[in-house]
Formats: C-alpha cells, structure tokens, sequence
C-alpha cells in the first residue's frame, strides 16, 4: 500500500479556467484521482489557491506552478509512504508548506495530493471513498441518516450580476425518508420556481451554480416570496416538507463597517442588519442562515445567534470559520453559530477537514459541506467525507454537470448502503 507515483496536471474547471488534478498511484496498482475546486467568492482566512499570476497564460489564472509544487517538491517526499497513513500524508505536506495560510505550495496542490490518495486507498480496499474515510479516522458512524439535499434556486452577490446583495437563495429538504425522494422534492420546486420567475418577468438564466441568476429582482426579500409560492406550485408545504436556506456572504458587502445594500440604497449597521433580517424570520420559513455578518464582525455574530435560537433558525459559518479548527475553537467559544459549512479546499487536506468536522460535532454543531461558486468540477469527493462524518446538509446547485454530479453521487451511496 506504499505510494508509487504522483502526477499533476492542468484541467478546466466550471469557470472555464484551470484547476490542477493529480494521481497518486499505488505500488499494488491502485490509483487515485482528485481535481480540486476554488472559488469566485472566499474569505480571507481560507488556504491559499495559489495561481501563476503569468497574464500570458488564462489572464494569470494557470496552475502550473501548484503543479510543479506536487510534482517537483511534494511527490518526492510523499512517494514511499503508506498509503493508509493519511494523516502522517497531510502532516508531512504541512511542514513542507510551513505557512499558516499554505501559501508556500498552494493549498490547491496540497490537497489534490491529500484526496487522491485517499481515493487510492479506497480502490485499494475495494470500498467506497466514505467507508476508507470513516475507517482511516475511526469515526463513529453507522451511515443511518444520510445528508439531505440544499440545493441553491437564486443566486445573487458575487455569483451574479444585477441581482440581489445576498449571493444564494436555497431550498432545503426537511422532511424526505429517502434522498432520492429528497432531491425530487427540491428539483421539482425549482422548476417550479422557472415559472414563477417567467410570470414576474424575470430572466430564467442560470449562474455560476446552476441556480437562476434574475437580473431585476426588486429587493432582497423577493426571493423568498418566489419560494414559498414554487414550494406550494410543486405540492409542497413550506415550512413541513421544504425550507428556505439563505447565505448572505455579508462579507461581500461589508464596506467601512456597514453593510451596503446597493439593491435598496441602504447601509446598515451591524445591530440594524439583524433587525433587518427578523423581519424575514417572522414572515418565511428560514431553516438556515449562513454568513449573517462579515468575517471579522466577531461582535455582530453572538447577538445574531440568539436571534436565531428565537426562531428556531440554525446560524451557519463559512467565511467566520473557513473550515478551520482554530476559527471554529473560536466561533464555540464566543458562541457565535451553531453550525459550520465545510469545504475541503478552505483548509487543504482530508485530515483538518475532518478534524473540524469532529469538534463541531463534539459540541453538537451541525456540518454542512458545500461546492464552490467560480470553479468546481465534477470530483465528487466532498459528497463522500460528507457522509463518513455524518453531515446534516450538502448544499450544491440543482444545474449544470459539475454540480449534480454531486447529487447523483449522494443519491448512488444511498442505494450502496
């Protein structure tokens, strides 16, 4: 089960620029492939997605020297190894970096190196991806309860133009026995949704994520009207069988210590961006919450919080946490959310990933695992780590390969087991 081989290379991602995916192979033959995802929308604390920067090349945005990283100075030191050690894998990869950020070699190289050879190994024992996941972490998990579908309808912020100031609208299975059953549910609340969007003469476009990208939404809230009304035109009851999952990315317009509405010409205060956001709590059927507030408003955060335990709304952190255990210690000791989204590249390798995973769990914090906006692909890795830790949520778009891809994946587990 020793290491043989490593090899990276260049491959498009969604945005249609590269990405890097590399193959580990095993001397016994086995081989592992992962291409890792970046994203248009990221907060400042993730790992580094280290590009070339040379504008000759994809405007600056190739990945040849992550690949050289993998190639030239990760391969001959990871080569050799057994395969089963994957934290000692990740360990090494870490202290060839030696930054906080994996700036040094790029958190894309190192965790293309990290997943494909836990891949290896999983086609190495003859399992799928979460069993070697769960085995190789010792995670307690008897695969009962499996994620269930949040699937992005509306996409605005970053992700689209002209639209509206918070960057996803989705619509989250509650009460499905089944993902199949689940992701039917969704779907056909999204199509229904197609209608609702024609009949308020809004564009039916999709964006980076699969989702409709609307230009002339009249405000932030509209959505969520749209929603509810495509949830009950698919035969469903809002709030019982679907919610509404909303991520502000509030980082993305937190400008001189306000939160700048451009939608609706407002700038709102840490204090009054919350009271903005009761009156949604009050009148939909919100399940979720995810980056209320910016990064850094450690503040802002705790008070959001018990707004949320009101309404009975599980508050999530992305850009706060970034899949790191040292913001998530954090966030748990200021009680600043009661979830956290999870993200392989925002920290770089399988082993942090699931580590973060397990102390949100050790605190009875719900994990929900997401794609990326700009560039994902159609690796379906984070679907499977999803299930070995047993993750309440996977939020991916409902278009488009690359994200149901995702789907499919989740729903081919669900027959396996």
């Amino acid at each position: 089960m020793k290491i043989k081989s490593i090899s990276s290379y260049e491959i498009l991602a969604s945005g249609g620029y590269p990405t890097l995916e590399t193959r580990v192979e095993l001397e016994s033959g086995e081989v592992g492939v992962a291409s890792i995802p970046y994203g248009v929308s990221a907060g400042s604390h993730e790992a580094t997605v280290l590009l070339d920067g040379d504008m000759s090349r994809y405007n600056g945005k190739g990945m040849l020297k992550a690949i050289a990283n993998v190639n030239d100075i990760i391969a001959p030191e990871i080569i050799g190894m057994e395969g089963n050690d994957q934290a000692a894998i990740d360990r090494k990869m870490i202290e060839l970096d030696g930054t906080e950020n994996k700036a040094k070699l790029g958190g894309n190289a190192i965790l293309s190196v990290s997943l494909a050879v836990a891949k290896a190994m999983a086609n190495h024992k003859k399992v799928g991806l979460y069993e070697h996941v769960k085995e190789v972490f010792e995670i307690d998990n008897n695969f009962t309860t499996l994620p269930h579908p949040m699937m992005v309808v509306i996409e605005g912020g970053k992700h689209a133009d002209d639209t509206t100031d918070l960057q996803e609208y989705c619509i989250s299975s509650i009460s499905a026995d089944s993902v199949k059953e689940g992701v039917r549910h969704v779907i056909e609340s999204y199509h229904a949704l197609k209608k609702i969007l024609k009949k308020n003469n809004l564009s039916t476009n999709v964006g980076n994520e699969g989702a409709f990208a609307p230009n002339g939404i009249p405000s932030n809230e509209a959505p969520f009207e749209y929603i509810v009304e495509a949830i009950k035109a698919a035969g469903y009851t809002p709030g019982e069988d679907l919610a509404i999952s909303m991520d502000a990315a509030a980082t993305e317009f937190y400008k001189d210590g306000k939160y700048d509405l451009a939608l609706e010409n407002k700038q709102l205060t840490s204090d009054e961006i919350i009271a903005y956001y009761e009156e949604w709590f009050k009148k939909y059927p919100i399940a979720t919450f995810e980056d209320s507030h910016d990064e850094d408003d450690w503040e802002a955060w705790p008070k959001m919080l018990k707004l949320c335990e009101k309404y009975h709304v599980e508050l999530i952190g992305d850009d706060l946490t970034v899949t790191n255990i040292k913001r998530l210690q954090m966030a748990i000791d200021k009680k600043a959310i009661s979830s956290i989204l999870i993200k392989l590249n925002q920290i770089g390798t399988l082993t942090e990933t699931v580590q973060t995973c397990l102390l949100a769990r050790e605190h009875n914090m719900m994990t929900v695992f997401s794609h990326r906006g700009g560039g994902e692909t159609n690796d379906t890795a984070m679907v499977d780590v999803a299930v070995a830790v047993g993750s309440s949520y996977i939020k991916v778009g409902p278009t488009r390969g690359e994200r149901i891809s995702k789907y499919n994946r989740l729903m081919e587990i669900e027959r396996e087991l």
